[in-house]
């Protein structure tokens, strides 16, 4: 089964995500998804190439964010989708059967069309208002969220679902009752000096009725 956190990798050169990425890894993180919007080919694939590296050294998950072609020029575990991003049957057909292939939804409809077209696993958000996205989707809170996952209950549709877009710690309780699966975070994770002691916390958390 996925990990239940992902870290959403934030920086606007290589040097800057190849270190907030490394601090994560270093400090107990096993998922990253590697964001670098707006930036040379060039770039994306040396960063790509670095962060492969690290993931295989840590025994991670390695996810590309929108970049099919990267993803398996990099031989990456998989990509992410945004709702506007290539359409999931054909980044299908571009990485095979074997890779994971995430999407971004809003709405139940998005999560809907994601399963029939053969998506692994959902980012659900936002949750609340956050600054590292542009074009932000209108805001779930938790009763968005609530709404969402007892529609899926209903229509017998499971797939695992992350909350995404403004999540913290205290949050995690809340949405764990609703019935998510995990969460995906960037600013909170990118910005505190004592990511080992927030991973932990949010791993405690995230895993606490979890039967192994």
């Amino acid at each position: 089964m996925y990990h239940k956190l992902q870290y959403i990798s934030q920086g606007n050169t290589i040097e800057k995500q190849l270190y907030n990425i490394h601090d994560a890894l270093d400090s107990g993180c096993d998922w990253i998804q590697m964001r670098f919007k707006n930036q040379s080919a060039k770039n994306c694939f040396a960063l790509a190439e670095a962060v492969k590296f690290l993931c295989e050294e840590y025994l991670a998950s390695f996810i590309v964010n929108d970049n099919v072609y990267l993803a398996q020029q990099i031989a990456a575990d998989g990509v992410h989708l945004g709702l506007l991003d290539t359409k999931i049957e054909e980044a299908r057909a571009i990485l095979g059967n074997t890779k994971i292939i995430g999407a971004t939804a809003n709405t139940f409809d998005d999560i809907q069309n994601h399963i029939e077209n053969g998506c692994d696993y959902i980012g659900l958000g936002p949750l609340r208002f956050t600054t590292t996205k542009e074009k932000l989707s209108p805001i779930l809170g938790f009763e968005g969220y609530h709404a969402i996952l007892q529609k899926l209950k209903e229509n017998h549709l499971d797939i695992p679902v992350y909350a995404i877009g403004g999540v913290t710690s205290e949050d995690i309780d809340q949405l764990m009752e609703i019935g998510l699966h995990g969460i995906a975070v960037s600013g909170i994770l990118t910005k505190t000096d004592q990511k080992e002691k927030l991973i932990q916390q949010l791993n405690e958390k995230l895993y606490a009725n979890v039967v192994i």
